[in-house]
């Protein structure tokens, strides 16, 4: 999440008091990458990617500054916003598809590690930062200096980025888009990655879309704490767990630590516990650097970019259904009892899954390039 989110859960928050809206406010977005995913996902290999970095960070620019128009209707921000996800379904493709192409995939997990410390560590910076920019500058202050920032990001895109050529040929479209995503999820062995990427991460992330209504005053710290926890999980993952052990060790286990520590908060602790907890759980989230590796491991070259903003598009669409879920479960409990429901829902599709991790075989995956007419080789003959 973006720091300005906070600027806006806190926002929603205080105008309405409602843990749901402020859930959905923050993560609601998310729940549009369904549609971007559905419709626009191809553009993830079709565009040149420095041009739609630079492009899709210009776009949220200014949709955020729309955001921080005084006396914006409730329903306004969440079309705003709906508009955001859609669009933004396609900048984790360019984003992690770019990454493939400059990295050998024998550096690819080692590689993203370091994309995510360089995230988790401006994140860490970000939350501390937005807490004081909402208690100084107001909610709507620091939502203009989170669109400055995106400013910031696409001249750095445009100046750090060497141009260059799409990944796949043709022009995006829907039916391009339907087409590689019923490929990458035809195969059982890919299907099962995607829903250990998408389903316990995501309902982990509904227990963070909760800190806002948990502790409405140091809700950045929670968001900073768990960027912590995240850094030093991808660190330590990325660095030190390297080829039989990233076999024997796997991914069920670091899921099992994303959601287990949130178990504790069914004892609504103080501010002290729930820090602890909340960075020693984030930590787990490194088990999508293992599932990633293993995605690319199963997918064709060409269809990178679409296959990793399948995964970020449906992750992102979990979380904000988890974010729904558990706001609705707070607004009949309380956040803290929301936030175990959701711990353990995480935790148990986690031992459903993890025997069919163990068991994924790359045999009987297509991983032969597409045709012009969208068939594989096999297909055409």
């Amino acid at each position: 999440m973006h720091p300005s989110g906070l600027a806006l859960g806190t926002l929603v928050h205080d105008a309405t008091g409602s843990p749901l809206l402020a859930a959905l406010s923050m993560f609601g977005p998310k729940l549009a990458q369904v549609i971007g995913a559905s419709v626009l996902l191809s553009a993830a290999d079709r565009l040149p990617p420095r041009a739609a970095t630079v492009g899709l960070a210009l776009f949220f620019a200014v949709a955020t500054t729309a955001l921080a128009l005084p006396g914006l209707p409730v329903g306004a921000i969440f079309a705003i916003l709906s508009v955001q996800g859609m669009v933004g379904s396609v900048g984790g493709g360019v984003r992690y598809g770019l990454l493939t192409e400059i990295l050998p995939a024998e550096g690819y997990l080692l590689g993203r590690s370091v994309l995510n410390i360089g995230a988790g560590s401006l994140q860490i910076g970000g939350y501390a930062v937005g807490g004081v920019l909402v208690n100084v500058l107001t909610p709507r202050g620091a939502l203009l200096t989170g669109a400055v920032l995106y400013v910031v990001a696409a001249a750095v895109a445009r100046i750090g980025l060497a141009r260059r050529l799409p990944r796949a040929k043709g022009r995006p479209s829907a039916s391009a888009t339907w087409r590689t995503n019923a490929r990458l999820w035809a195969a059982k062995p890919r299907r099962r990655v995607y829903l250990a990427l998408w389903v316990p991460n995501g309902l982990v992330v509904g227990c963070e879309s909760l800190f806002v209504s948990y502790q409405p005053r140091h809700a950045g710290l929670l968001f900073a704490v768990a960027a912590v926890g995240m850094l030093a999980g991808d660190a330590l993952t990325g660095r030190f767990l390297r080829g039989r052990w990233r076999d024997r060790f796997g991914a069920p286990p670091l899921l099992l630590l994303l959601a287990a520590p949130y178990l504790i908060f069914v004892l609504h602790p103080a501010l002290p516990v729930a820090l602890v907890a909340v960075t020693v759980g984030s930590m787990g989230f490194s088990a999508n650097l293992l599932l990633q590796e293993r995605l690319m491991s199963l997918t064709p070259s060409e269809l990178s970019g679409h296959a990793l903003g399948l995964h970020s598009s449906g992750m992102l669409t979990m979380q904000g259904v988890a974010a729904v879920v558990a706001g609705g479960v707070a607004q009949l409990t309380s956040p803290a009892t929301a936030m175990t429901v959701m711990a353990a829902a995480s935790a148990a599709v986690t031992l459903a899954l993890a025997p069919r991790l163990r068991a994924l075989g790359p045999d009987a995956v297509d991983v032969a390039p597409e045709t012009e007419s969208g068939l594989r080789p096999s297909d055409a003959a």
